[in-house]
């Protein structure tokens, strides 16, 4: 028996993993990871990395970052407190869906996890005060594959729930994609 439902998103290999939780009065308890488990769900259950984020505000927006080929990174993100919108971008050239995001609520409440493919850029943006994520990734950090798109692009529209309250200038930064290539997705 499993102790995670997979939850399907319109992006081929993206998926929510939500935890089952076995309570009582003293709280619960859930499986965080499983390799065997969620291998099923597409993923060799490796680790090479494990990151842990503390972001303060509401508002707050993160990323979105990714790792080139031939580093780009498969990672598990899970939010141990407060709620964020947790975004994946598909920046897979032969993918039909390239480009289109996916946004899903990841908080200490739901136990829910995206599994993100390589070949995605991931960012948040935080729904409370003082947001802990936790990312496991299958590779470890190359800082010469590091890339990133600008989580404000129109060409992307990504709908940030809440108005953007704080970025890092790196992200705020971050180029826009090309006219051309906004045109040819749509």
């Amino acid at each position: 028996m499993s102790r995670f439902d997979r939850i399907s998103t319109p992006i081929a290999g993206l998926i929510v993993v939500e935890r089952q939780r076995r309570g009582d009065d003293r709280g619960f308890f859930s499986r965080f990871f499983c390799r065997e488990a969620l291998a099923d769900f597409g993923g060799d259950g490796k680790i090479a990395q494990i990151n842990h984020t503390l972001t303060q505000a509401a508002g707050t927006i993160r990323g979105l970052h990714f790792q080139q080929a031939p580093h780009d990174e498969a990672k598990f993100v899970s939010c141990l407190s407060g709620a964020v919108f947790d975004v994946a971008v598909d920046l897979r050239p032969d993918s039909a869906t390239y480009l289109q995001w996916h946004g899903e609520v990841l908080s200490a409440d739901n136990g829910r996890s995206m599994m993100i493919p390589g070949g995605f850029a991931h960012g948040f943006q935080t729904l409370t005060e003082d947001c802990e994520l936790i990312y496991l990734h299958d590779k470890p950090y190359a800082p010469e594959a590091e890339g990133g798109l600008n989580p404000l692009d129109p060409g992307l529209a990504i709908a940030w729930p809440l108005p953007v309250s704080q970025m890092s200038p790196r992200d705020q930064a971050l180029p826009l994609l090309p006219n051309r290539i906004v045109a040819a997705r749509r």
